[in-house]
């Protein structure tokens, strides 16, 4: 016990042993600054001031902006960037695949490359009539109120009922050499008149497409509301150019007779709807 005790005062001893700590003047040996010290107090200053760099450092971390330049630091604010420009990029690619869709219908209005639909889809009773398997049995009050509905939208069978304000005019009065035939592929009609006739828009839209074509000429074409659109081809020339606004009746092109598949003066006016041809005589009156 008494080698413990004798340690243990020793230790004592040296923790408590006073040191003094003096800063001179190197040139002239004066004293400028002096402090006296011990261990014990060199232990107690270092572990308060690594106390204090802790804190401050933890307060610096927690409560001020300078945390986010900490690599690996998660920052609410750059969470809340990364999730509005998440739901952006969503948004942007829905609109891309949307573009990207509605270029592809464009490209089938121009080349014809289309799936034959075969049924109306403004009328269960055409399904009827064009496919003989199916059989629907009415009463004549029904086919007498289908008959009054059919001649009522006749000239606003791809308008909605909340915006049905106007009617399709007819592009260009003149005889139809060429009906619409879906088997054949022809979605059209082709309408005979004079040379340089005047060829007008069937309801208000925009030009989305004014260009020529080696098969089919001088082709202009209209998107109107609810995915409607309308083609015009083998035009002489054409009147109004890609982005312009047209009127309902607007004259946009005249009667030619360009391109390779043609044999004279004509027009070949096309109706499209969501990517589907559409049979313009069912909407329009060219007589």
């Amino acid at each position: 016990m008494s080698k413990k005790e004798k340690g243990t005062k020793r230790f004592k001893r040296k923790l408590l042993h006073k040191y003094r700590m003096v800063i001179l003047n190197e040139e002239t040996f004066e004293e400028r600054f002096s402090f006296k010290l011990n261990r014990l107090n060199v232990f107690v200053f270092s572990t308060l001031f690594a106390l204090f760099l802790i804190l401050t450092t933890t307060f610096i971390i927690a409560f001020t902006p300078l945390r986010e330049y900490i690599p690996g630091y998660s920052s609410s604010t750059l969470k809340k960037k990364a999730t509005q420009l998440t739901y952006k990029t969503d948004s942007l690619q829905q609109i891309l695949d949307v573009n990207e869709q509605y270029l592809a219908s464009i490209k089938k209005v121009l080349t014809g490359d289309v799936k034959t639909v075969n049924f109306n889809k403004d009328s269960i009773i055409e399904v009827a009539k064009s496919d003989p398997s199916v059989l629907i049995r009415t009463s004549r009050k029904d086919s007498l109120l289908r008959d009054q509905v059919a001649k009522e939208d006749k000239y606003n069978p791809l308008i909605a009922p909340q915006a049905q304000e106007y009617t399709l005019f007819a592009p260009l009065k003149g005889t139809i050499s060429e009906p619409y035939n879906s088997k054949t592929k022809h979605y059209a009609v082709d309408i005979v008149a004079a040379r340089d006739s005047p060829v007008k828009a069937v309801a208000d839209g925009t030009v989305i497409f004014a260009e020529w074509t080696v098969s089919t000429g001088y082709v202009i074409i209209l998107k109107h509301n609810n995915s409607l659109i309308s083609v015009y081809k083998h035009n002489a020339m054409l009147t109004k150019e890609q982005g312009e606004i047209v009127k309902a009746g607007e004259v946009i092109a005249t009667v030619g007779n360009t391109g390779e598949l043609t044999t004279g003066p004509h027009l070949h006016f096309e109706l499209w709807r969501d990517g589907y041809p559409v049979n313009p005589t069912s909407f329009i009156d060219f007589d």
